[in-house]
């Protein structure tokens, strides 16, 4: 039995169906494609450990505890992973797989690796030292990149830390916890050089677009826990990020490629699978269809005018040739019916679009008897989770040169505007119709009403009477209201005052506001400007009453604020401040600039959020600052000149560059235990601090003065050495750049050289 047949006959409960979209929207998993009982039993789990005995009642301790929504993930991704999982699955990769990858690339061809399902990181890692044993460190940081991807944050958190307790690496060889692990208090951290290589993202294997030109696809123990037709959406998908060569490598309990086309086993006992080629084409615009017998020869311009024009078509175009295989699919047609790769070369009938949004394998044989055009109107098309569309589907006959038809073409119109206009116009229709009646009835009522009025006109006549006497009623009246006047005025003078200083704190308030150099914009719940200051004006060039009561997030500055509104519904709900954001954007001048963005909510005196407040500063100069500082660092860094950063009070090595390292034939670690004077061999320790004083007590600038420095893989050779102290700097440090004089040349009064003899 299907998995559609499953689900058709389990009695759907409208609880449950409630939570789940609640956890898509809260939080954006979609868990649509998860069997729904292995989904169910997990969260069930859940609901007795926080003790919840239905859906409803969970579903209302998640919209009041925010925290619950980590443990329940925890339970249904199920984080379970370790170090070199499966140990014979792991010895196959390492033997037979992973050498045959190396082997089909140069030495300088890029690996690419993506593990998917990624948990705490226990997997890329094991990856990478994988890779590191095969191929070197050195070549490792330089060739290979590993992007690990999860649905859990909160996993990927703890995999970027990449801190692991004794227990995690129980599974990891010895040498290999030795070589690329820090012990640090009681646990265990991966090497950072390594680390820098594996990519921590955020990703639904479902939904979101694959990592391509990948090398080595580990996606173990994921597609046991989804229903068979989002399998069936995901396997292309992972053929789709592999090179043409690439390997798959699965857990022990997937078996679903057993039968699959579209790969074929390396080491079907360990799951190991290597994608097979799809005999499709791609043209240049996206379009796919089936790959001619002989592509050596090359496409005439028409033959790629026509692509183009058919790329670039508003319309979705599907073909089917006479034996009902579907041999075409434009751009359009792949992004609007979700035809992909796979499906080019399948007969049409498989294909859900075959019979949704209308039945279609009857018109086609309609149209290939006939030869008539047939052309269906606004047939409604879901395309969950976005609303429903209309399709207008035209069927016609493609003929050739001999006049015969050869294919069936199908094209798929949006014509949602249109019909949504039609509706409207024929509902305008309606109410003028029912206006117009309205209005007939209204005039016959009005004459009547006439008649009603004049009798209530003599009425008035004997009303007025009375009024005459109402009236010295009224003048008595009038004369208590004067002194209510009185009183009125009294009051209206404190208003009027009260008035006066409300002002005067709004222009105070708008003062400082306009005096602050950096722009504050306060939003109303509804997202609307209510304040914009002197700051945003001069940045964006719109003054506050062009943006007064607009929608923020509909505003045309420079500044992306469309990349603001998820952070802006979260200080909304949780009336908590956010973590600064960092946007680049263009002020009016259309100079680029760097901006931080900070968040607040703006809470009145029910602690409730009524607005948001934002804080933008431009950081650009500082962020060039920083930029060139690392710049600067880099260069000093990869320099062949030696430079030491010494320790003030003994003299020893803090930190050198490359060239250093180079040169003295030491390494930093080794370096760190020296003192500087220790490789001047002439040089003693008293006569090295006499030397410096004078500059540690700040009489002198610099000291410059010639030796001979001691290397470990070179002999003495005499030096340059050039001393600073920078005591201003917290902690105070002493720089020497030491220049190898030993073959110095001058240049003499004639402008030839000669090597200095030292």
């Amino acid at each position: 039995m299907s998995s559609k047949e499953t689900s058709a006959k389990d009695p759907v409960d409208p609880e449950f169906e409630a939570l789940i979209r609640y956890i898509q929207e809260s939080r954006g998993l979609d868990f649509r494609g998860y069997k729904r009982t292995s989904l169910q039993r997990r969260i069930r789990r859940r609901m007795e450990e926080a003790g919840c005995e239905d859906f409803a009642a969970y579903h209302g301790l998640l919209e009041a505890d925010p925290q619950e929504f980590i443990h329940l993930l925890n339970t249904v991704l199920i984080n379970v992973t370790s170090f070199f999982r499966d140990t014979d699955s792991w010895d196959v990769l390492r033997k037979d797989v992973v050498p045959q990858i190396l082997a089909q690339r140069s030495d300088r061809d890029p690996i690419r690796i993506w593990s998917a399902g990624c948990a705490s990181g226990e997997e890329p890692y094991s990856l990478a030292m994988l890779l590191a044993e095969a191929l070197g460190k050195d070549a490792f940081i330089n060739r290979v990149k590993i992007y690990a991807t999860d649905l859990d944050d909160a996993a990927l958190n703890t995999a970027r830390h990449a801190i692991y307790s004794p227990r995690d690496v129980e599974s990891v060889p010895p040498p290999l916890l030795e070589r690329y692990f820090e012990r640090t208090n009681n646990h265990y951290v991966f090497q950072r050089e390594l680390r820098k290589c594996v990519i921590f993202g955020r990703h639904n294997l479902v939904t979101d677009a694959p990592i391509s030109r990948i090398d080595l696809l580990v996606c173990r123990n994921l597609l046991i826990y989804l229903e068979s037709d989002t399998q069936n959406i995901v396997l292309p998908r992972l053929h789709y990020a592999l090179t043409s060569d690439g390997v798959l490598f699965l857990g022990k309990a997937e078996t679903q490629l057993a039968r699959s086309k579209m790969f074929e086993p390396v080491n079907l006992k360990s799951r190991i699978f290597r994608k097979v080629p799809q005999e499709w084409r791609r043209s240049l615009g996206g379009s796919l269809t089936i790959a001619p017998e002989h592509n050596n020869h090359r496409q005439s311009f028409q033959s790629r005018l026509m692509e183009g024009i058919v790329d670039s078509s508003a319309t979705a175009y599907l073909s089917v040739n006479s034996d009902g295989i579907l041999v075409f699919a434009n751009a359009m047609a792949r992004r609007l019916l979700d035809v992909g790769e796979i499906d080019i070369g399948r007969p049409f009938q498989d294909l859900s679009i075959s019979y949704r949004p209308a039945e279609l394998r009857s018109r086609i044989e309609e149209v290939q008897k006939t030869g008539r055009v047939v052309r269906i109107e606004h047939q409604e098309f879901a395309r969950p989770p976005g609303e429903p569309m209309r399709l207008s589907i035209e069927i016609s006959l493609l003929y050739g040169r001999d006049g015969k038809p050869f294919a069936t073409l199908l094209g798929f119109t949006d014509t949602s505007r249109h019909f949504q206009v039609q509706q409207e116009l024929e509902a305008a229709q309606e109410s003028l119709e029912t206006t117009i009646e309205e209005l007939q009835s209204s005039n016959e009522e009005l004459e009547t009403t006439n008649e009603e009025l004049q009798s209530t006109n003599e009425e008035l006549e004997t009303t007025n009477e009375e009024l005459q006497s109402t009236n010295e009623e009224l003048e008595t009246m009038n004369e208590e209201l004067r002194s209510a006047n009185e009183e009125l005025e009294v009051a209206n003078e404190e208003l009027r005052r009260q008035g006066e200083e409300s002002g005067e704190f709004r222009r105070y308030s708008e003062s400082v506001l306009r005096s602050m150099d950096v722009g504050i914009i306060v939003l109303d719940q509804n997202l609307r400007v209510r304040s914009w200051n002197r700051w945003g004006e001069n940045m964006w060039g719109l003054r506050a009453e062009e943006v007064q009561d607009e929608e923020f997030l509909d505003l045309d500055i420079g500044l992306p604020v469309h990349r603001l509104r998820l952070d802006l519904e979260r200080v909304l709900h949780s009336e908590a401040p956010q973590t600064p954001v960092m946007l680049n954007a263009v002020d009016r001048r259309g100079r680029a600039v760097t901006c931080r963005v900070r968040l607040s909510p703006l809470l009145y005196e029910a602690r409730e959020a009524r607005g948001v407040v934002l804080i933008i500063e431009d950081v650009t100069e500082q962020t060039r600052t920083e930029a060139f500082a690392g710049y600067l660092g880099r260069i000093i860094g990869e320099s062949l000149n030696e430079v030491y950063f010494l320790d003030p009070s003994s003299f020893h090595f803090l930190l050198v560059n490359r060239g250093a390292e180079t040169k003295l034939g030491y390494k930093l670690e080794h370096l760190k235990q020296l003192a500087v004077h220790d490789l001047m061999p002439e040089v003693p320790a008293e006569r090295f601090r006499a030397l410096v004083a004078p500059l540690l007590s700040g009489d002198k600038e610099e000291v410059v003065f010639e030796t001979v420095m001691q290397g470990s893989q070179r002999g003495p050779h005499p030096v340059e050495v050039c001393l600073q102290h920078f005591g201003g700097e917290q902690p105070p440090i002493l720089v020497a750049i030491v220049h190898d004089t030993t073959e110095r040349q001058h240049l003499g009064a004639e402008g030839g050289e000669k090597a200095e003899v030292e």
